[in-house]
């Protein structure tokens, strides 16, 4: 009998599918909302709608060799929590209250909004070098669990 993966895990594994259409040139990351086992919004870090991207043209912080958690306004890109949240609010979709399955921590930028918009848990596969978004994310009393999905019980 094969077991079935729970549902941390099942959108766990989306978030890494979703992660796969990013134009990003240095992490590829995918994010996936969730309320009530449902999935809201997916979201993949990419430049704006319409606009060339890093894949097409390069990417600014790489050739500034800007460190991974630092200078977030040097990125022409969204991020994937950013995305998602932004799909949600251009389809009207009410996300207080909903869970982030994310690829990577959340930097503080993305933390600020999170906190915002109300969510009150984030599941992470892997962390990121911002000390300042987990004060962020822990002053607010949201619920970050990094997992790898191995770890993680089958039901």
């Amino acid at each position: 009998m094969t077991t079935r993966p729970s549902w941390d895990e099942y959108f766990l594994r989306i978030t890494r599918e979703v992660a796969q259409r990013s134009t990003c040139l240095r992490r590829q990351v995918g994010a996936v909302l969730v309320m009530d086992k449902h999935i809201l919004t997916t979201g993949y870090n990419g430049a704006p709608s319409g606009l060339p991207h890093c894949l097409e043209i390069g990417c600014l912080r790489e050739q500034l060799k800007v460190p991974p958690g630092e200078r977030h306004e040097l990125c022409r890109g969204l991020h994937a929590e950013m995305n998602a949240l932004l799909q949600a609010s251009h389809y009207g979709i009410k996300i207080a209250g909903a869970t982030l399955y994310t690829t990577t921590y959340p930097c503080s930028l993305c933390a600020k909004m999170l906190v915002n918009t109300g969510i009150k848990r984030i599941v992470t596969l892997t962390d990121y070098p911002d000390a300042l978004a987990k004060e962020i994310l822990s002053l607010a009393n949201v619920k970050v669990e990094i997992v790898k999905l191995e770890s993680l019980k089958r039901e």
